[in-house]
């Protein structure tokens, strides 16, 4: 690819990728390699606030911009957050980026690259909602068919930052490895279950998932540990494990989580893919999403599936729900098997 003729070396970056958990993961990467590009450039990052505790601190990020979609989203009918809303735009204005990148790909988030009115406003051709309108270069994707990462390395080779090292790097400190401690000191080594995901039809039953503790234990010798967020505390209740860590870790209390774990078991979901990332032994349930697109980066050798005709749907209602219903405990636990003798 030939890249962008920029005017200048960007001395003040954008990056927009507000949410969701599993894309701020996938866009680490990307700002791995503006930083390699430019290492004097100062980068902000533009994040729901949601989200933003998990990117704290990074060391190659000198500024997390704040982002409330919903709250902002009130600013139609209630004047006072149409005043927070345009004191924002004008402050985005004031930054005077010399370059934006916009790895979310829609109309709000090409709208707020354009209210930067930086000189470079790169974005995907294909771009929905006809965010590329707002873009100064727009950059075409050979296919949809290729993992979110692959296609966000697109932008950073069309900006002359080439597509490697992929790198992910996280941020935590003694304070979260203890708080870490704190939950699962005394049981020893132990898997992390992750039952939670945002899509009711990516979910594998929370009975398979009860069904693990037993096997886990008198095969591998670990303990169960269940893990995410306060939205899981529900499903969490009907799964015995040894620990239930579910609503009690911040997101960077659950990457040391994931980190100290010897598997992590996970439905697709954002904390999948910080496990995925963190390179550990991992199994993941797939069914009407393609891991091709939003699996574990170079990780497929963790994903376990049943070959069913109507998957994947990438629908979020579905009357059956069989392509999750009918994966039974068996192939998860032998996959976790080969998941663990290859980290050995």
């Amino acid at each position: 690819m030939t890249p962008i003729d920029l005017p200048n070396p960007p001395k003040k970056i954008l990056i927009i990728k507000p949410s969701a958990l599993g894309d701020i993961v996938h866009t680490l990467p990307v700002l791995n390699l503006l930083r390699k590009k430019w290492p004097t450039a100062h980068i902000s990052w533009l994040i729901s606030s949601s989200f933003a505790s998990l990117i704290q601190g990074h060391p190659q990020l000198d500024e997390i911009i704040m982002f409330d979609s919903t709250r902002f989203g009130r600013g139609w009918y209630d004047p006072r957050e149409a005043f927070r809303l345009i004191k924002f735009l004008n402050d985005l204005g004031q930054h005077e980026f010399d370059l934006v990148i916009d790895l979310q790909g829609l109309q709000r988030s090409g709208w707020l690259s354009a209210f930067t009115d930086a000189p470079v406003r790169i974005g995907f051709a294909n771009a929905r909602e006809w965010a590329h309108l707002f873009y100064t270069h727009r950059v075409a994707v050979d296919s949809l068919e290729q993992h979110a990462i692959d296609r966000y390395l697109t932008l950073t080779d069309a900006l002359g930052c080439g597509r490697e090292p992929i790198e992910f790097q996280f941020v935590t400190d003694e304070k979260d490895r203890a708080h870490v401690d704190s939950l699962v000191g005394g049981i020893g080594k132990f898997a992390v279950l992750l039952p939670g995901t945002n899509w009711v039809t990516k979910r594998w039953p929370v009975e398979r998932f009860a069904d693990l503790i037993k096997p886990l234990r008198e095969r591998f010798g670990l303990a169960s540990v269940v893990g995410g967020g306060g939205d899981v505390m529900e499903l969490s209740c009907e799964i015995p494990a040894d620990v239930n860590a579910v609503g009690k870790t911040s997101l960077r209390e659950l990457v040391a989580l994931l980190d100290r774990a010897e598997l992590v078991i996970a439905n697709d979901s954002g904390p999948m893919h910080i496990a995925a990332a963190l390179k550990k032994p991992l199994v993941t349930m797939y069914g009407p999403t393609n891991p091709i697109r939003t699996g574990p980066y170079q990780r497929m050798d963790s994903v376990v599936r049943v070959d069913i005709l109507c998957s994947p749907c990438y629908s979020r209602k579905c009357s059956h729900i069989s392509c999750m219903k009918f994966l039974e405990t068996e192939p998860v636990l032998a996959l976790a098997a080969e998941q663990i003798s290859s980290a050995v």
